[in-house]
């Protein structure tokens, strides 16, 4: 269940960065995208349309990004940083806006846990991989899908030229930053939903903390998966296992053998560690770079 997000929002990154685009506010995307799931939800009593609107708001966040740093050329770390900020002081503002201070915190009932027949029943395996709601089931699909996708077929072929070789992309008459702002506009949109997991398909409630890092774990993740959506599989499990242990040990624990602290930056010393220890990375030769087109 944990890992659902991180691979939601690492499998956006990892088509984001093969055109050479890093999505640098995925963090904030991930902020506004739980805001939006729940002001939707809340508000319509629709947890379809939360979901739609986490997904708008992720895709406004990131059609923000792109102007600035696909068609303005600015320097995309930079902007990603100021868009996180900005992220975290627009859900603040207007949550403040629409409830003002609420006596007790708003909720809405999250998505329902689905059983798959028969697969549910499995000893073990069966609860943990079939017994989830429909995000974590699309999170499956979309496994079988977008390998196929980036390297079966044409459109998968343009993304990752786009960012190894974007001249000759150019040559073949498509538009290099067209290309680039529409996989940042996908990504946003996907990590919008990754987003809005922790409010409409968790915890059923909003604070400006829910996200606390995790976006950066899942940038991180496309960087240890080696911008392939096998390695990002395998890194959302692994990631998604240390933070659904640190949440187990705070919930049942009770003992001072660990520092709360410590339990809960798991994850994060998960993270460097991984970033550490890895030797090699395939890395798109023009991630990050903008693109000019030769006069």
């Amino acid at each position: 269940m944990m890992s659902t997000p991180l691979f939601l929002g690492a499998l956006a990154e990892v088509f984001a960065e093969r055109t050479g685009m890093m999505v640098c506010a995925i963090e904030g995307v991930f902020l506004i995208g739980a805001w939006g799931g729940f002001i939707g939800a809340y508000i319509t009593g629709s947890l379809f349309v939360g979901l739609l609107i986490a997904m708008a708001c992720g895709m406004a966040m990131a059609a923000v990004y792109g102007v600035i740093t696909v068609y303005m050329k600015q320097h995309q770390v930079v902007t990603g940083t100021a868009l996180n900020i900005l992220a975290a002081g627009i859900c603040a503002f207007f949550q403040r806006v629409l409830f003002g201070i609420p006596t007790s915190p708003l909720q809405i009932t999250t998505l329902p846990k689905i059983a798959i027949p028969l697969l549910s029943k499995i000893p073990f395996l069966g609860p943990i991989f079939f017994n989830q709601n429909i995000l974590t089931y699309l999170a499956y699909v979309l496994i079988p899908i977008s390998i196929f996708v980036l390297f079966k077929t044409s459109l998968g072929l343009t993304l990752r030229s786009t960012g190894e070789n974007p001249e000759a992309v150019d040559v073949a008459g498509i538009n290099v930053n067209r290309v680039r702002f529409l996989a940042v506009l996908f990504a946003g949109a996907v990590s919008g939903l990754a987003g809005s997991f922790y409010t409409v398909g968790y915890l059923g409630m909003f604070t400006t903390s829910i996200i606390g890092g995790r976006g950066w774990i899942a940038f991180a993740i496309c960087f240890l998966g080696n911008w392939n959506p096998k390695g990002v599989v395998l890194g959302t499990l692994a990631f998604g296992l240390a933070d659904a242990i640190a949440i187990y040990i705070q919930a049942v624990s009770g003992s001072t053998i660990f520092p709360n602290e410590l339990i809960i930056a798991l994850p994060y010393i998960l993270t460097i560690l991984l970033t550490i220890f890895r030797k090699n990375f395939n890395v798109p030769a023009k991630l990050g770079v903008p693109y000019a087109k030769e006069s």
